[in-house]
């Protein structure tokens, strides 16, 4: 009966590889967050990551890839809804956690990434995709929301923009702080918008 002696240990999942990969990624973002697309250089994204150049360049031969596969690595960086029960609250508590994952450099590389998405399908698609996440997410509560009595019925497809758009309006001006009364008012806005109009 043939031992096992000189076979070799099976590789575990993840190991080496994978935090090599997850290191590369998060260079990869925080460059692009620094300096966009066009900017990214895969030696920046070595040292960064503290690995080989060469290790990039086998991972990633095209750079579009590694931004590609960066962005939606980190698609869970990007805020979800939460479901308390209370949609005002749950959308509250959405758009204070917005203002604040704004400042990370995850969700400033997809807002590069936007910019320069005219440039390359590839990324456009991406950026979609991400956003996409998000967007569904939201649709998703609303649609309890109707379902539990808290909404009217009808087309609430916009909601997630209307009350999304006044806070990256007010962070990226960087005028103030966006504050919780901030996004209290904004929501109940759209809610009583969309009451009335029901």
């Amino acid at each position: 009966m043939a031992g096992t002696a000189g076979r070799a240990p099976a590789r575990r999942p993840g190991g080496r590889t994978a935090r090599v990969r997850a290191q590369v990624l998060a260079a990869t973002v925080e460059l692009v967050a620094r300096d966009g697309i066009a900017g990214l250089r895969y030696e920046e994204v070595a040292e960064r990551a503290g690995v080989n150049k060469t290790s990039v360049y086998r991972n990633w031969p095209d750079r579009e890839e590694l931004v590609v596969e960066a962005l939606l690595r980190y698609i869970d960086d990007l805020v979800s809804i939460g479901d308390t029960g209370d949609l005002r609250r749950d959308l509250v508590d959405f758009l204070v956690a917005i203002a604040d994952s704004l400042a990370k450099p995850t969700v400033r590389a997809v807002e590069q990434a936007t910019q320069a998405a005219h440039d390359s399908p590839v990324v456009r698609r991406a950026v979609a995709r991400v956003f996409e996440e998000r967007g569904a997410a939201v649709r998703r509560r609303v649609a309890l929301a109707v379902e539990r009595g808290e909404l009217p019925p009808g087309d609430h497809s916009l909601l997630g923009a209307m009350v999304t758009g006044p806070v990256h309006f007010v962070v990226n001006r960087g005028l103030r702080p966006f504050s919780r009364a901030d996004a209290e008012r904004i929501v109940d806005v759209v809610l009583a918008g969309i009451r009335a109009t029901a």
